[in-house]
């Protein structure tokens, strides 16, 4: 059920590794964009200082059928770290980097496993239960909401469907009535937060992001923006990240058993299933801002150029025998957290949180599995990511 593609993207990826490295494609949008394939020339073209994220770098053919969020709120939303360039980004960057070291993650798993605990506790006493509904849709925003400082009577308000703001649709589309309700439901509560953090400063991001707005470090587009990517870049993929692991280890049941017998592979085993199958199938938009080449494809100046991450990471040229899911594999250098300067400023608490949500599951429901049929799995239709809102699952926890 559900689109073939997104079912299984790989074997088309595939070919178009096997037809070389860079290649025009056609987006749902109408946009005209050229995807990245192979891991050398995605590597590359994420470490490519001639591209840029800035949207202003876009050319009018992009502008025109780009589905970006509408003024004012991409003016007032979208100037995050994910779409600027230095020395910006840089600046900006530096702001958020503190809250997420591996020093700070590691002391944070104690508190990340009384949450994940909480949530195994609520579930039903024997399956089938919904893994995302009752689990991976709200462990990472619970673990998200300590790191950053947002206070419990503000997080068990945020909806998750706000989240879906990054996937805008056009001005003509039928669903946008939906998507402007709920662009201006996550700005009002932004704003909140900020009201919130400002009458009620602490020792934490949310409140050291508030601060240098009020002394003149960011502007208010940018606290607004920065908060923004937080709440949605920082749960969202992981949620999914968790479902594309737990489909992964229900495909190779072999592989299921030898982790949930030996949680010591954990750390080496969520390496492997970030690059078997990554949340982040495709980056968003890189720009060069003038006509140039790409690895021998000539790229106008404002086109889009998309890196395909989940292409990259089975690479055979990168990694042997890619399309087996090897827990052991090592070294095993995947992208799923991207390269460069925009690599993924909370990959240590994702990592974490893997580990954490998948050691839970897999030790306190015994005999976990899918219940429902492969070909059943609701895949998410995003463009650029991949998971699944529905995870039935069976599991023998009160025998």
């Amino acid at each position: 059920m559900g689109c073939p593609y997104k079912s299984n993207p790989y074997p088309l990826y595939e070919r178009m590794r096997e037809a070389g490295p860079v290649h025009p494609v056609l987006f749902p949008s109408g946009v005209q964009a050229w995807l990245v394939t192979g891991y050398d020339a995605a590597h590359a073209a994420l470490g490519d200082d001639r591209l840029g994220k800035n949207h202003d770098r876009g050319n009018d053919r992009w502008r025109a059928r780009a589905s970006i969020m509408p003024e004012p709120q991409h003016s007032q939303l979208q100037v995050h770290l994910l779409h600027q360039d230095p020395p910006r980004h840089t600046r900006m960057r530096r702001f958020v980097t503190e809250a997420f070291t591996p020093r700070r993650i590691e002391q944070l798993r104690p508190r990340m496993q009384e949450l994940a605990d909480r949530l195994v506790d609520a579930l039903p006493d024997t399956g089938p239960a919904d893994l995302v509904g009752g689990f991976a849709a709200h462990f990472p925003f619970q673990v998200l909401a300590e790191v950053i400082g947002l206070p419990q009577d503000l997080a068990v308000r945020f909806d998750r469907d706000w989240g879906k703001v990054v996937q805008p649709v056009g001005p003509t589309d039928p669903g946008r009535p939906l998507y402007e309700t709920r662009l201006h439901g996550l700005q009002s509560y932004i704003a909140e937060v900020v009201a919130h953090k400002r009458a009620h400063p602490d020792d934490d991001l949310l409140s050291r992001l508030v601060v240098a707005c009020d002394q003149g470090e960011l502007s208010q587009e940018e606290l607004d923006s920065m908060i923004f990517q937080l709440l949605v870049a920082g749960q969202e993929p992981v949620t999914n990240q968790i479902t594309t692991a737990l489909i992964a280890l229900f495909r190779h049941p072999a592989q299921l058993d030898r982790l949930r017998d030996d949680p010591s592979l954990l750390p080496r085993a969520v390496e492997e299933l970030l690059r078997y199958d990554s949340a982040f199938e495709l980056t968003t938009w890189r720009f060069f801002d003038q006509d140039s080449d790409l690895h021998g494809t000539p790229v106008p100046a404002g086109d889009s150029v998309i890196v395909s991450l989940c292409a990259a990471n089975r690479d055979p040229r990168r990694f042997p025998d890619p399309d087996t899911l090897d827990l052991d594999r090592a070294p095993n250098a995947h992208l799923a957290f991207g390269h460069g300067i925009h690599f993924c400023p909370g990959a240590a608490l994702a990592r974490a949180e893997l580990q954490i949500a998948l050691g839970t599951l897999l030790t306190r429901l015994p005999g976990l599995r899918l219940a429902i049929a492969d070909e059943e799995i609701q895949w998410i239709p995003a463009v650029l990511g991949r998971g699944t809102n529905h995870l039935p699952a069976d599991y023998d926890r009160g025998l």
